[in-house]
């Protein structure tokens, strides 16, 4: 018998664009996926053999690449942070618009990175972040945070952050000014490379679903 395929989708800033993504792909969740009360992580679909996972969004990524998810969908921004060779992103979903960036306080904003050859920078985007000033010859000291980033040069635990940005209004609430623009982010498909391959019956119309869905933009 065929295992069920699993659909990763992240919990957070990109879920509310998804659903209705997902609906114009033909695919819509049980009740119980949309009752805030429920405790459930897993749940049916209208799909008969394919069922939905709401994990974080780091963790989507994870569950492709390793095979527990067949497909998934997640910020670019943890498809090159991890840089699984199992996955595969065929196409940008167009939603979930945001920027990783670098910032600090504002009255320390004036520094030339030139000048620099050490920084110590608070982020949950380590290798984004190394890669970043590697590439300007300055060696980056990451502080792992997963959250909170905005307080870390406040509380002197690093003078920089890299995080993602929308609006910036949380940066400008925390004395914070964005100083360099990484990377520009947006929602990605995934699959995962093996699955695709033994699955493609399945998972090719998915994925050409999505596209569609998406405006037909595939991923750079």
């Amino acid at each position: 018998m065929t295992r069920p395929l699993t659909f990763a989708i992240p919990k957070g800033r990109i879920l509310d664009e998804a659903l209705p993504l997902l609906a114009r792909a033909g695919i819509e969740p049980e009740a119980a996926f949309h009752d805030g009360k429920s405790r459930a992580l897993r749940f049916a679909t209208n799909r008969p053999g394919l069922s939905i996972i709401r994990v974080r969004a780091f963790d989507v990524a994870t569950f492709v690449a390793h095979g527990a998810a067949q497909i998934g969908i997640v910020g670019s921004d943890v498809v090159d942070e991890f840089d699984y060779s199992e996955l595969y992103a065929p196409v940008d979903l167009d939603m979930g618009h945001c920027r990783l960036s670098v910032a600090e306080p504002a009255g320390l904003a004036d520094e030339d990175e030139a000048a620099m050859s050490h920084v110590r920078v608070a982020t949950k985007y380590p290798h984004l972040t190394r890669k970043y000033y590697e590439a300007r010859g300055i060696q980056a000291e990451c502080v792992k945070l997963n959250g909170a980033m905005e307080l870390a040069p406040s509380l002197g635990l690093s003078r920089r952050i890299v995080d993602l940005v929308s609006s910036g209004a949380t940066l400008k609430a925390n004395g914070l000014v964005e100083t360099n623009v990484i990377m520009q982010v947006s929602a990605r498909l995934i699959v995962n490379r093996a699955a695709y391959k033994m699955r493609s019956a399945e998972l090719a119309p998915l994925v050409e679903a999505f596209r569609k869905a998406a405006g037909g933009k595939d991923a750079a």
